[in-house]
């Protein structure tokens, strides 16, 4: 259970009410923009809901902003929050909402050449205009000093991994300043969900970052059963929280191998691969789909079969040797150590999140803070405080121990098949939040169902779209060798702050 509590303010006491949340330990979610009821003269009622969380207990605290159609605009909460100026700006370039005394006024998701006052996420934008409007070259700052030079990365790079531009500022090999220009491929995620029916929004859910299908999908669906008051069974939550600890196990088998990969130990990323490969395996015969697809839905989950004690413990020994055999390998230990640290402050004030906080000795964890599902004494939280790869790879080598003992403990009270309910009907028109403990962090999905019994906004934080400024951060004062390690280190969605 959660306590849940909304309060409509006007726009000028939102920066008391957001200040005193935030003073007592609340951190803000997430932000949502809103163009409720139909076309009037007046135009629509704009509505804005900053939602902050804290716990435990699971606290939910909603402030719910109406702004005049006419002029859309809202005092920054910048000054009081990093992520608050992120969600803004990112609510200015969607929507049209103005944040008034925005200390950084240039535009964050929509690039240069994206028409002037066309806001795609607005009811009324319309089909896209011409994009033939550039105002100019994305401001970078310019470092400027004796021996200082650029050196520009992407936004097109080698394998798979979709566009993201880095710019870097140097001396010698030394960093200085790192820019990172994200939103390459918008893919308007969240207004294609507007108009489907809960069970239609679902595959989008499972496609937000495609490496983690069981945390965005169940955000959505924890979201939408509140939002229609569904009671699910007991067992689908066991069967859920396998599901995400299964699908943390394959990615983080996987960075283990890359970290050491990126430091020159190819035998060792081999051995991880070979691991996650049979991991990958597994999830197939649990769900039928390699990334755990399908398992996960409203009301409920399905296992097509249970994984086995005896099979997760041999993945584990595996994947104990190839850590213990990394950290014994002075080569891959000493280009860890110090490699890139993340203070535990700067970690707090950009409001990071998952293993990148955890590793700069913030305990954050929604499986603690907003669990769906009573853990008890079986759940534990690894917490570093270095704040560097070497810490990184730590919280991933532990949290993975964590998770097959977690996965043991609750695959051994499952069996194969469906639990699950239908969502209840006739329910009226309604709001949830879904909030999970994906692989990468905490996961927020805010969705509204209108009185059709269809979605009219879905809003998805993910927890990309609070780490990506910590990489610049970390990076300051190290060399331009350690960047594809240190950018390992984080392992961010660009296909998840990208929405």
């Amino acid at each position: 259970m959660h306590l849940r509590t909304v309060t409509d303010i006007g726009p000028d006491e939102l920066p008391a009410k957001a200040a005193d949340l935030l003073a007592d330990g609340h951190r803000l979610a997430l932000v949502a923009a809103h163009h409720d009821g139909t076309r009037a003269p007046g135009g629509r009622s704009v509505r804005v809901v900053y939602l902050f969380l804290a716990g435990p207990p699971d606290t939910r605290t909603e402030l719910h902003v109406r702004l005049d159609p006419k002029a859309p605009e809202l005092p920054t909460l910048a000054h009081l929050s990093f992520p608050a100026g992120r969600f803004e700006r990112e609510m200015r370039d969607l929507h049209g909402i103005v944040p008034l005394g925005h200390p950084l006024p240039h535009r964050l998701v929509r690039h240069f050449h994206w028409p002037r006052g066309w806001y795609p996420m607005h009811p009324d934008a319309g089909s896209p205009p011409p994009f033939a409007e550039p105002e100019g070259p994305y401001p970078f700052l310019e470092v400027e000093g004796e021996g200082v030079y650029e050196i520009p990365v992407g936004p097109v790079h080698a394998g798979l991994i979709e566009p993201g531009h880095f710019r870097f500022s140097v001396v010698g090999e030394t960093i200085i300043k790192l820019k990172t220009r994200l939103w390459f491929v918008h893919k308007g995620v969240e207004k294609l969900f507007e108009g489907r029916a809960p069970d239609r929004g679902l595959p989008l859910a499972e496609r937000v970052s495609g490496d983690t299908a069981v945390g965005h999908t169940l955000a959505y669906c924890l979201a939408v059963e509140e939002a229609t008051g569904t009671a699910v069974p007991e067992e689908a939550c066991r069967a859920r929280a396998l599901l995400l600890e299964l699908e943390r196990l394959h990615n983080h088998v996987a960075d283990l191998g890359a970290l050491c990969n990126d430091v020159g130990h190819g035998i060792l990323n081999a051995r991880a691969q070979h691991v996650r490969e049979q991991l990958l395996r597994l999830n197939d015969e649990v769900t039928g789909h390699r990334l755990l697809r399908g398992g996960v839905m409203p009301g409920g989950a399905v296992l097509r079969e249970v994984p086995g004690e005896a099979r997760l413990d041999a993945l584990g020994r595996e994947i104990r040797d190839i850590v213990t055999l990394a950290l014994g390998h002075t080569t891959v230990r000493d280009r860890f150590t110090g490699t890139a640290r993340l203070t535990a402050p700067a970690a707090r004030d950009l409001g990071c999140l998952g293993y990148v906080a955890r590793a700069s000795g913030l305990a954050a964890d929604a499986r603690v803070h907003h669990p769906f599902h009573d853990y008890g004494d079986t759940l534990t939280v690894p917490v570093h405080t270095t704040g560097d790869v070497l810490a990184r790879f730590l919280v991933r080598a532990e949290e993975t121990d964590a998770s097959l003992a977690l996965a043991r403990h609750l695959a051994a009270g499952l069996t194969p098949g469906r639990r699950a309910v239908d969502l209840r009907r006739g329910y009226p028109p309604g709001a949830g939040v879904g909030i999970v403990e994906g692989w990468r962090g905490t996961i927020t999905t805010r969705v509204e169902l209108d009185a059709g019994r269809v979605l009219s906004r879905v809003k998805v934080a993910d927890p990309s779209f609070f780490n990506w400024p910590a990489l610049p951060v970390a990076l300051a004062d190290t060399i331009v060798p350690d960047f594809p390690l240190t950018n390992k280190s984080f392992n961010l969605s660009y296909a998840g702050n990208d929405l």
